[in-house]
């Protein structure tokens, strides 16, 4: 492309994990990055990385996932000016946030729910109506797509488990709501799709919660229990690249060793 695409992403974290992998392998593949996350410090900084590794990123903090909040962000995201003065173009987005509320039933509070509702459900449907609208107006380009929406799932898309009825539930929200929105906007060469990412992920979260320090170097350092950040983000940059003719609506990712 002539001009440089987009790829906007929310849900970063400090960008350890699959967001900011997601920011960089993109970035490398000659993409913009804009980024979306609450934690405005941790969002500035994972930008920051990007663009003093030659590339092009900006951030774009915001206090909650609710429906407001996601449609209004895309305001300042059209309106930000990129280097080049180039007019930009959004072709890929990312929903990566995740609203963890990992409780027996009898104890899911309303407030967790409403953490629930708004990252997978209002969030969510506010995030892919902006994308979705940016591109639809986006001429087809080579690979015969207007732009690629991917969604991040888990293996709590497929199935509950006893203390995943609150978690559970949003991600089968987002699983469907990706498989409807390609079925309804595939025929305008919007490509949509929804990975399952069944496995730990290394991140610097899953490695503080891992006590003993023996174990964790161990984990840390074997491809075959983990899931690398990196390696699911080369897998969304897979999709992005496929060409209208054999698009990829799923996606499980795992490790060699996981049980499944």
């Amino acid at each position: 492309m002539a001009i440089r695409p987009i790829i906007v992403i929310a849900g970063v974290g400090n960008g350890s994990g699959t967001g900011g992998a997601t920011a960089r392998v993109f970035s490398k593949a000659g993409y913009r990055v804009a980024l979306i996350a609450r934690g405005a410090d941790k969002l500035k900084k994972a930008a920051e990385g990007i663009n003093q590794a030659g590339g092009e990123a900006a951030a774009f903090p915001i206090e909650s996932y609710s429906y407001k909040a996601l449609r209004d962000v895309f305001g300042t995201i059209k309106a930000h000016k990129w280097s080049a003065g180039e007019t930009p173009e959004i072709r890929a987005a990312l929903w990566n946030a995740g609203g963890g509320v990992w409780k027996r039933f009898l104890d899911v509070t309303e407030e967790d729910l409403q953490s629930v509702l708004d990252t997978n459900v209002n969030g969510s449907f506010a995030f892919a109506h902006e994308v979705i609208e940016a591109f639809k107006k986006n001429e087809i380009d080579d690979l015969g797509k207007r732009g690629t929406l991917i969604f991040t799932g888990a293996t709590a898309s497929l199935r509950g488990n006893v203390t995943t009825s609150a978690f559970a539930a949003g991600k089968f929200a987002v699983r469907a709501l990706s498989q409807s929105l390609n079925k309804e906007f595939g025929k305008e060469n919007i490509h949509v799709a929804h990975a399952i990412i069944d496995g730990g992920i290394l991140t610097d979260l899953s490695l503080s919660r891992r006590t003993d320090e023996e174990a964790a170097k161990a984990w840390k350092e074997n491809a075959d229990v983990r899931l690398d950040p990196e390696s699911i983000a080369k897998s969304y940059l897979y999709l992005a690249n496929q060409d209208r003719s054999a698009w990829t609506w799923e996606l499980d990712l795992r490790p060699a060793h996981e049980k499944w």
